[in-house]
């Protein structure tokens, strides 16, 4: 390995059991694994955070099934790039007898002309489309290519995975062994991370190049968040602080402070942030923090989002800061979120409850006399469109799940309900 490579390059694992993280897909028995186990793997769409392993684990699956593999970028590479490597391959033909991986890091960036070029290919099975990207690919990878891709969800290390991988390069590699470094304290370098794999490691080393080859180093987190200030804007300059702009940017909004927000969206705007990207998080705020103390939050994000992609820069700016200062000022709300995470909880736990005979459809004669339908009320036929009745499997009868807030609609829903429903459901 070149000494001149960044850390996180130089402790890339070179086989799968060396992989840290991701045991969900790559644990015994899981998906993944069982696919490469099974030499068949299929095109995939990798889709994580930043410094997961997403590129790694590419590398890593051509090696274990000894396949062939190309690699772009859609930064830098286009319809032709793609072409030339579909056609290299169809023209081996009967002699080539290994399997191709194309891997696209980025793909989310890749045009709808560039992602209609590997339909065919990916179709036919001339290649195996292995795809990485930050962003949801149900937004960013065309419908037709994503039929024919399996979506893989790489999580953010945990903890426990930082500090592996801490320890393993303080272990193994051997530029960091000139130096006589103890690691006491490890919680600043992982917090700064913010489970990113790769910042970890190259912040990593740059505090540690800071210090004299000779001198004992004991890395603490006071001495972590000393230097941090100048190893981040070392690292910033390669953009790696994308994810905290934008996390800064929601949190203002999230807090109602209009100023910091407009200020947090010219950092993104100025760092050469997309558009969409912008609006796609302004559209999830509008829903999870705002929700029904101002149902138009999400109507006007929405419009945000469509609108930025119909007229673009510079003029999009301008939109996006309208909303921005909207969704700042608006009133504040989670109900609506917690109340779907707190039902899906509840599912997990409870499984498949039976469905009341009273709400199944009976679309045979055999299920009406089975009694599906029997004592279903409609409930227009009733004064103000309303009758009691249970629409919850008998086991959860009563449960509740909407809790209103401090917020006047949301108040004003919570009355609603103990109206129709009296004393069945408990805020």
């Amino acid at each position: 390995m070149n000494s001149f490579a960044p850390l996180a390059e130089r402790m890339r694992p070179l086989k799968l059991d060396d992989y840290i993280g991701q045991t969900h897909i790559l644990g015994k028995n899981k998906p993944l694994r069982k696919s490469m186990e099974n030499g068949m793997i299929p095109s995939m769409i990798l889709w994580g955070p930043p410094g997961v392993g997403k590129t790694t684990l590419a590398h890593l699956i051509a090696l274990e099934l000894d396949v062939k593999m190309s690699v772009l970028s859609a930064i830098s590479s286009g319809v032709k790039d793609v072409r030339d490597v579909i056609q290299s391959v169809e023209n081996q033909g009967m002699f080539n007898t290994k399997r191709t991986i194309l891997f696209i890091d980025e793909i989310h960036r890749f045009s709808k002309a560039q992602q209609d070029s590997l339909l065919g290919a990916v179709e036919k099975g001339t290649i195996t489309l292995i795809g990485a990207t930050t962003e949801n690919p149900s937004f960013e990878v065309i419908s037709a290519l994503l039929s024919r891709c399996q979506v893989f969800t790489l999580e953010s290390h945990t903890k426990e995975d930082l500090e592996k991988l801490l320890k393993r390069a303080l272990e193994q590699d051997s530029e960091l062994k000139k130096y006589k470094i103890t690691l006491k304290e490890s919680n600043q370098l992982i917090a700064l991370s913010g489970g990113d794999a790769r910042k970890l490691l190259n912040l990593f080393e740059i505090i540690i190049s800071m210090h004299n080859a000779k001198d004992k180093l004991i890395i603490t987190d006071e001495l972590v968040k000393n230097s941090a200030q100048k190893s981040v804007a070392m690292y910033d300059k390669n953009g790696e602080m994308h994810y905290d702009i934008i996390s800064a940017f929601i949190k203002s909004m999230r807090g109602s402070d209009p100023n910091a927000s407009i200020y947090w969206l010219a950092r993104l705007i100025e760092g050469g942030e997309e558009p969409k990207f912008i609006a796609r998080r302004m559209l999830i705020l509008a829903s999870e923090d705002i929700g029904m103390a101002n149902p138009t939050a999400l109507i006007l994000a929405n419009n945000t989002f469509q609108a930025v992609q119909t007229i673009g820069w510079p003029e999009s700016r301008i939109i996006l800061s309208q909303c921005a200062i909207y969704l700042a000022t608006s009133p504040k709300g989670n109900a609506s979120y917690l109340a779907i995470d707190e039902a899906l909880e509840l599912v997990r736990k409870t499984g498949d409850l039976p469905i009341p005979l009273q709400l199944r459809n009976a679309p045979t004669k055999l299920m009406k006399d089975l009694g599906y339908g029997d004592n279903y009320h409609y409930s227009h036929q009733f004064p103000g469109n309303f009758i009691h009745q249970e629409f919850m499997p008998d086991q959860l009868s009563k449960t509740n799940f909407f809790h209103p807030g401090s917020s006047k609609k949301e108040k004003e829903i919570g009355e609603q309900i103990l109206k129709l429903w009296g004393g069945k459901y408990e805020f």
